[in-house]
C-alpha cells in the first residue's frame, strides 16, 4: 500500500541520518526524493508544492527540543532526522484530515446515497457499509437502485445473503427514485434502522447521471451521500470527485482497492483539492474489509511507523479479550506450545492479509511487501503432521520423526527441524521478556508483564510477534522475510563461542609460561 510514497520519505529519512542540524541545503536534499515520489504517486502538482513548502518552513522556523523527558521519565535524545519525521507525519495528516467518520442519522435512521462511476466497486462497498453498522447493532436495508448494469441486482442479493441483510428490489420497470422511495417507507414498517442505496454509475460523468441522483435526494432525503472512488484511478480519481461535488452535495468519500495501489494520489489529494474527506477506506475483497479512515494512521504507515491504533482495532475484533489474557499470560512464562503457535497463526490470519497486518506494526512495517502470503499456511501444514504429543512437546521431535512430518506435509525433513529450532527460540525469547525485570516490565503500561491488552497486541493478543513467526518460515527457506535474532539467538552463541576460545588461548598461553621458568 502506496509503497513508492513511502519509498520518498524513507530516503529522505535516509539522507539526513547523522545531520547534526536541519539546514536550507540538506532539507532541500532531502525533500527532493519526497517530491518526486509524491509526483510518481500522481498526487496533483500544486498539493505537492504546498506540502513542501509547509514542511520546509516548519523545519526551518521552529525551536527544537533535542532532548525531551520520556514517559518513563528519562531523558531521550531527538535527532533532527526525527524532527523531520514528526514535521511530515504532522504535516500528512493535516493534508488528509481532519475527518468525522460517523454517519449522520436523520429521521430516527442512517440512510447512506453511494454514486460514482460504473466499476468503482460501488454495490461491494454497500454491503460492507451494511455489515460496518450491523456490527455497531444496527438493523440496515440494501437497496437494488442499479438498474442498469447486469446482475447487479443479483450480486446485491448474493451479498446480502451472506451477511443476513434484507434487500429490496423494486418491481420491473421501475425508476431508481421510486424504487429508493419505497425502500425507505418498507424500512420504517420493517423497524430497519439504517438504509443504503447502491446507485447506478456510468463509464463516464453524464447529466442523465447527475440527474437521476438529483432525483432520488429529492425523494428521500438521504442522511449521508457518500462517493465511491477507485484509488487505482489515481489523480483521475481526484478530478472525478472534484465533478460530483460541483454538481451535488458529497459529505464523503470511500476509497476502493486502497490495498493494491502503490501510489496512492487519490488518497493524499482528494481533501486537499475538493474539500470532501475520505471516511471509509476499502481494503480487501471480504465483506468485512472495510474501516473508518484515520489520516494519522495512513501518514504513521507511509512513513514506516506502523498504526498501533488500527492494529488494535483489528484484533479487538477477532480476538476473545478474556481468553487472550490468559494466553499472554502462560506465553510470557515460556508455557506454550506448537498448538498455541498454531492458534496465534490463525488469529493473524483472521486479522486480514498479512502484509497489511505488518504494514501496522511499529518497526516492522518497511517488511511488508517481503512478506510471503502463503508462508503461514506452510508453516501451519507442518504442524498439522504432527502427533499430539509431538504439538505438545516439540523436543521429542528427531530426525525420524522429522522424516515422518515431512512427508505429511509435503516439506522436507530440515524446514521441520528449522521450525522446532526457531520455535525453542521463540520460546526462550517470550520466557525471557515476561520475566521480573525483563524487557515488557520496563516498557511503559506493561507494568511487569501480565496481562497485555493495552500494551503490544502483536505480544499480548497474536501471543508470538508476527516479526518473529516470519522469520521461523524464513528459516524454513519458505519465504524472503528476514531472520529475527532473539535471546539464546545464533549470533549470542557466537559471541559466546569467540569468548571461550579466547579465554583457552589465554590459559595455554599462562601454562606455556610457567613451564620455561621451571
Amino acid at each position: 500500500m502506496l509503497e513508492t510514497v513511502t519509498e520518498g520519505f524513507k530516503s529522505a529519512t535516509e539522507r539526513l541520518r547523522g545531520v547534526r542540524e536541519l539546514s536550507d541545503s540538506n532539507i532541500d536534499e532531502a525533500l527532493r526524493d519526497v517530491r518526486r515520489s509524491l509526483l510518481e504517486a500522481d498526487v496533483d502538482f500544486q498539493v505537492v508544492k504546498k506540502f513542501l513548502a509547509s514542511v520546509k518552513e516548519r523545519c526551518l522556523g521552529e525551536r527544537v527540543e533535542t532532548r525531551i523527558r520520556g514517559a518513563d521519565g528519562s531523558m531521550q535524545r531527538v535527532t533532527p532526522g526525527q524532527h523531520f519525521v514528526k514535521i511530515c507525519q504532522d504535516e500528512l495528516t493535516e493534508l488528509m484530515g481532519p475527518v468525522d467518520t460517523t454517519l449522520a442519522r436523520d429521521r430516527g435512521a442512517t440512510s447512506v446515497m453511494l454514486a460514482g462511476l460504473q466499476g468503482v466497486g460501488k454495490t461491494t462497498i454497500a454491503a460492507k457499509l451494511a455489515r460496518h453498522l450491523q456490527k455497531q447493532g444496527r438493523k440496515p436495508l440494501l437497496v437494488a437502485a442499479d438498474v442498469y448494469r447486469p446482475a447487479a441486482i443479483d450480486q446485491l442479493q448474493t451479498l446480502g445473503a451472506s451477511i443476513d441483510v434484507p434487500v429490496h428490489v423494486g418491481e420491473e420497470g421501475e425508476a431508481p427514485p421510486s424504487i429508493c422511495e419505497s425502500a425507505w417507507k418498507r424500512a420504517r414498517q420493517d423497524g430497519l434502522d439504517a438504509i443504503i442505496y447502491d446507485t447506478a454509475g456510468r463509464l463516464a460523468l453524464d447529466d442523465a447521471l447527475m440527474e437521476e441522483l438529483e432525483q432520488i435526494r429529492s425523494r428521500v432525503s438521504p442522511a449521508n451521500t457518500l462517493l465511491v472512488c477507485d484509488s487505482l484511478m489515481g489523480r483521475d480519481a481526484v478530478n472525478v470527485a472534484q465533478s460530483f461535488a460541483e454538481r451535488i452535495e458529497v459529505d464523503g468519500v470511500v476509497l476502493t482497492k486502497l490495498d493494491g495501489d502503490a501510489r496512492g494520489g487519490a488518497a493524499l489529494a482528494i481533501k486537499a483539492v475538493t474539500g470532501v474527506p475520505i471516511k471509509f477506506i476499502g481494503t480487501g475483497e471480504q465483506v468485512d474489509r472495510i474501516e473508518p479512515f484515520r489520516p494519522e494512521g495512513l501518514a504513521s504507515r507511509i512513513l514506516g511507523m506502523g498504526d498501533i491504533v488500527g492494529l488494535v482495532q483489528d484484533f479487538e475484533e477477532v480476538v476473545d479479550e478474556k481468553q487472550a489474557e490468559e494466553d499472554a499470560e502462560r506465553i510470557l512464562k515460556g508455557q506454550f506450545t506448537l498448538d498455541d503457535l498454531l492458534t496465534q497463526l490463525r488469529t493473524i490470519q483472521k486479522m486480514g492479509p498479512l502484509r497489511e497486518v505488518f504494514s501496522k506494526l511499529p518497526m516492522f512495517g518497511g517488511m511488508a511487501d517481503q512478506v510471503d502470503e502463503g508462508e503461514l499456511k506452510k508453516v501451519e501444514s507442518l504442524i498439522h503432521s504432527m502427533t499430539r504429543q509431538e504439538r505438545t512437546r516439540p523436543d521429542v521431535i528427531d530426525k525420524s520423526r522429522a522424516q515422518r512430518i515431512a512427508r505429511g506435509s509435503g516439506r522436507k525433513p530440515k524446514e521441520v527441524l528449522d521450525l522446532v529450532a526457531r520455535f525453542r527460540q521463540m520460546r526462550e525469547l517470550m520466557g525471557n521478556l515476561g520475566k521480573p525485570g525483563g524487557l515488557l516490565s520496563k516498557i511503559p503500561g506493561m507494568g511487569g508483564g501480565g496481562g497485555l491488552g493495552d500494551g503490544l497486541p502483536g505480544l499480548g493478543g497474536a501471543g508470538l510477534d508476527p516479526a518473529a513467526l516470519l522469520a521461523g518460515g524464513g528459516g524454513l527457506g519458505m519465504g524472503s522475510a528476514p531472520r529475527v535474532r532473539g535471546a539464546g539467538s545464533g549470533q549470542a552463541r557466537k559471541s559466546k563461542r569467540q569468548q571461550a576460545r579466547k579465554a583457552r588461548q589465554k590459559t595455554r598461553g599462562n601454562n606455556k609460561k610457567k613451564k620455561k621458568k621451571k
